[in-house]
């Protein structure tokens, strides 16, 4: 039987809750006299550079009605409007706010995609937003959401306003555009990684970097499990790399806490982008031996060197389902095994399994299981009930609930601990 995974532990809840307390806890920090980086105040952060006449803002917040709290701050502060907004991606929770200033804003500023997404892709909006729902929680309480694992809870989630974009007005092509806007020298970036549009900006003047969403002190969704397009992760780390080559005197991420010190970033970014590089490479070695994805995911380990690191932990993605995203990714669906060419039907292998077995004994081993605290054991004897549709479906039914329950206690990750709870919810109405 496999060993527990990394993202599971006791204290799961409790290293959670400590987390985005410490991560993403509401601060303004002063990086100079002309720009500052609002932590807390939203779901992502706003960078704020004052220019001569005017204000620039990176990214936006994510609700009209956040955005709009920090617009009268920052006009009765410095007595200017905000007539600049870079967008580093199109994320909504970074564009959500900026309704907030459409009575001022004269320019938007985005890059398009190095790849466009998927054709027919808005057929699967279904699909797609009820799993977004469930892997950040929408529709759970304060308690069970706890953070949404890179941020406080969105605005639209909690009662704080809604989405209220602004298209942009300027868009790139370049891989690199040089501005000056309001007296302010920047350097606009491409920097594929957790979007195909992602950018980063470098402030020469200043030496400050705003790296958008790949960086963000824990470790990233490699794969979102609302479902994605692949993320081309040695491209990410590429980008990576190119942001350690600027002199930075101070990081800003479009998630958390700012880094400071030129030895500092070099130190968390070197790390973050070498874990990263590491499980992508142990992945393909895995996979060039001929293994399968369920012995990759088991033999993926992080080095020595990167445990423990507090940037790392699995508090949003996993290095398991980073795994399976590479897997997936450079191989899609085969794993080699002429068995799997030709799959039976879940039901019908269930179905198989249960008249072998048993329902009654296969039940009352999943029962057995929970006892023992077994809850992964248990889910998947489950499914064999409620695939085949047997006489025991609505107890496997509930006992898969309380189980999923169980593992929502123990895993780290905000997303799995979200789309545990909603699922489990929903069977045991």
């Amino acid at each position: 039987m496999g060993q527990e995974k990394s993202m599971f532990a006791e204290n799961a809840a409790e290293k959670l809750r400590r987390h985005g307390e410490e991560a993403y806890g509401r601060k303004e920090y002063s990086i100079n006299e002309r720009i500052r980086c609002f932590v807390g105040f939203g779901h992502s952060n706003c960078t704020v550079i004052e220019g001569e006449t005017s204000l620039i803002l990176i990214d936006a917040l994510d609700s009209g009605e956040r955005a709009r709290r920090l617009k009268e701050k920052l006009e009765q502060e410095t007595g200017k409007t905000v007539e600049t907004i870079i967008y580093t991606h199109g994320h909504p929770d970074h564009r959500g706010g900026a309704g907030a200033f459409q009575d001022t804003v004269k320019e938007i500023i985005a890059f398009a995609p190095k790849r466009v997404q998927l054709k027919y892709t808005e057929r699967l909006n279904k699909v797609l937003g009820e799993r977004t729902r469930r892997q950040f929680g929408y529709a759970l309480t304060e308690e069970e959401c706890i953070t949404q694992g890179i941020g406080i809870r969105e605005g639209h989630a909690v009662g704080d306003g809604v989405y209220e974009f602004l298209p942009p007005t300027t868009v790139y092509t370049e891989e690199k555009v040089e501005r000056t806007i309001d007296g302010v020298r920047l350097e606009l970036k491409a920097a594929v990684g957790e979007t195909d549009d992602q950018i980063f900006v470098w402030l020469p003047d200043d030496q400050v970097l705003c790296c958008g969403d790949n960086y963000y002190g824990c470790w990233p969704n490699l794969y979102a499990i609302r479902g994605s397009q692949y993320r081309d992760i040695a491209a990410w780390t590429d980008s990576l790399k190119e942001i350690m080559a600027y002199p930075a005197k101070a990081l800003l991420p479009g998630h958390t806490r700012p880094i400071l010190g030129q030895e500092k970033i070099q130190e968390v970014l070197g790390n973050f982008c070498g874990a990263i590089e590491s499980v992508l490479l142990q992945t393909l070695d895995c996979m060039n031996q001929g293994m399968t994805e369920s012995e990759t995911a088991e033999a993926v380990k992080l080095p020595e060197e990167y445990l423990g690191l507090p940037y790392l932990g699995e508090f949003y993605g996993t290095i398991d389902w980073s795994v399976r995203a590479i897997y997936h990714g450079y191989l899609g669906w085969f794993d080699g095994n002429p068995t799997n060419l030709n799959r039976l039907p879940d039901c019908v292998m269930a179905e198989e399994i249960l008249d072998l077995a048993g329902e009654e004994a296969v039940y009352a081993r999943a029962e057995e299981r929970y006892g023992e605290g077994n809850y992964q054991m248990t889910v998947q004897l489950c499914d064999l009930i409620l695939q085949a549709g047997g006489r025991k479906e609505k107890e496997a039914q509930k006992l898969k609930g309380k189980s999923l329950m169980k593992l929502a206690e123990r895993i780290t990750s905000a997303n799995g601990r979200h789309y545990y709870i909603d699922c489990a919810k929903e069977l045991l109405k």
